[in-house]
């Protein structure tokens, strides 16, 4: 075939540091991922009985939060700027929030089962107190206020389309504890030891509280989604 082919790789590593050669992507596509941070934050030892961003963490948790969340995309952003061409594009659909909102609605259906069921086990004793109270999972949903002031500031990007799009479920399925399970298991077991009685009972608790509190609740996950164009 003529013309120009296409060249697909996988590579190991963070992609808060640097990922490939100078200059030679086109376009970089990330979906559903910048809400990872590079760590837990420092300094939110007052966030005890939450397990994220909640609506009852106080003020200097969201800050380290959010302080975490703007470090980690500016380097996600001076990173890929090197690796792109000038005038290269990027697409980022990212969970997030709306401007107005303090938290995360999505976040709060995804983990807040998981916090009950942490909270239970520490009171049947499966679980210690202060273990309990130091687990956090390292993730920030972002408004598209805050992604476009982070993406101003570093100064690689000039921003062609930034909006927001609301994905409405009308319930959750027993199934979502499973969903949950698949990329929140290693924080748990990173924290609490590789004890597989554990992670099943932490998970069958999810399960119980999908089914009986939030399959009747209606949910909005917030999409921020940004297309970026590398200045020369």
């Amino acid at each position: 075939m003529g013309g120009d082919g296409l060249f697909v790789t996988g590579v190991a590593g963070s992609f808060y540091t640097r990922l490939f050669p100078f200059k030679t992507l086109h376009f970089v596509h990330s979906s559903y991922n910048l809400h990872w941070l590079s760590q837990v934050p420092d300094g939110i030892e007052s966030n005890k009985g939450n397990i994220y961003v909640a609506s009852t963490s106080p003020p200097s948790v969201v800050k380290a939060y959010y302080e975490q969340y703007e470090r980690d995309f500016v380097n996600f952003l001076k990173y890929r700027s090197k690796e792109l061409v000038d005038g290269g594009c990027m697409i980022l659909t990212i969970l997030g929030k709306k401007n107005e909102d303090r938290f995360s609605k999505g976040a709060c259906y995804l983990l807040e089962p998981m916090g009950r069921a942490l909270r239970e086990l520490v009171v049947e004793g499966s679980i210690e107190e202060e273990k309990e109270y130091t687990f956090n999972i390292p993730a920030y949903y972002p408004s598209a206020r805050e992604v476009m002031y982070i993406v101003d500031k570093e100064g690689s990007f000039t921003i062609d389309i930034l909006k927001t799009c609301e994905l409405h479920i009308d319930d959750f399925d027993e199934n979502m504890a499973q969903y949950v399970r698949a990329f929140t298991e290693p924080l748990l077991v990173s924290h609490f030891g590789d004890n597989e009685i554990l992670m099943d009972q932490v998970f069958h608790k999810c399960r119980e509280i999908y089914v009986n509190f939030m399959t009747k609740e209606k949910t909005t996950f917030t999409n921020v989604i940004v297309s970026l164009i590398k200045r020369n």
